[in-house]
């Protein structure tokens, strides 16, 4: 069978000079934590094929935008399709290659950084291993797009430094796809993101948890699990913390008195209000309102 690594109609790929790299990224202290080494595009590359027994010293990413293709991580196999990711640590033993009869497009970029190991290893902990799935959104795509034209450009201090701070953008979509793009999302099937929608939406109430559960038609034990497990917090806990984050804004923005803004947040009592206000922000309503006039 023939087997290429490069070589594919309409490909681009960039690899910055090693001296470069050393130059301008690793002790920049704004980009040195993570940065680009390689990046590319590779379409319907029919008879892709890539082997490295050792691995190399960066991670890497590859999106399959199309067609179909197989990515091996040491003993771990997985089958790439359209919107289809995998990442590839460092120094692991690793092997890919385009399917014959539907042969993927991909983008693909290597990366390194002292923060690159906590990212690469923070996806595969989100997806329970190397391969995860996003849903297409054109903006990742102009993500890439940004980047690669950046470097395209050469590798003037500007170029480098927009590039890879566009880089923390692009990867964070593969890590938190349900978050990318949120203020263009007009509907969701996410309980959480369901339930996090009808707590904003009832910032003047005082919600209990059976409240809120029943807005997304779960008990109230099942839904306090999953959505400890997805945000860290107690749905209360975060319910809390978007009231106060409402206070803050009618503190910044309003003239309104403390007693006022409780009350338009569900509370009757000013005093539990300034109580739970002080111990997430660690200061009063009126010192906070203070503090941000100055």
């Amino acid at each position: 069978m023939l087997r290429k690594k490069e070589g594919f109609e309409g490909q681009r790929a960039i690899v910055l000079p090693r001296k470069i790299i050393t130059d301008f990224c690793t002790d920049n202290p704004v980009i040195g934590g993570l940065f680009v080494t390689d990046i590319g595009y590779y379409p319907k590359a029919k008879y892709h094929f890539r082997q490295r027994l050792h691995g190399i010293d960066q991670h890497i990413l590859i999106y399959c935008r199309e067609g179909k293709g197989m990515v091996q991580v040491g003993k771990q196999q997985y089958a790439m399709q359209p919107d289809t990711f995998v990442v590839i640590p460092a120094g692991a033993s690793h092997s890919y290659a385009a399917d014959e009869n539907d042969s993927w497009t991909i983008y693909w970029t290597h990366f390194k950084g002292p923060a690159a190991t906590a990212i690469a290893e923070a996806m595969q902990r989100q997806h329970s291993g190397h391969q995860g799935a996003v849903t297409f959104q054109q903006k990742r795509i102009d993500l890439f797009e940004d980047i690669y034209a950046s470097l395209e450009r050469g590798y003037g201090n500007d170029n480098v430094c927009y590039a890879n701070m566009c880089l923390w953008h692009f990867l964070s979509t593969f890590l938190y796809d349900d978050k990318f793009n949120l203020s263009e999302r007009k509907t969701s099937t996410d309980v959480v993101e369901l339930s996090i929608n009808y707590m904003q939406q009832q910032l003047s109430q005082m919600l209990s948890l059976e409240n809120i559960a029943s807005s997304v038609n779960l008990s109230s034990s099942h839904y306090s699990h999953i959505f400890r497990k997805k945000t860290g917090f107690s749905p209360m806990e975060y319910f809390n913390h978007l009231k106060v984050q409402k206070a803050c804004q009618y503190l910044i923005f309003t003239d309104l008195r403390v007693k006022e803004i409780a009350y338009k947040l569900g509370m009757e009592d000013p005093y539990y209000f300034s109580r739970m206000f002080n111990k997430l922000m660690g200061m009063s309503p009126n010192h906070y309102r203070a503090k941000r006039g100055t």
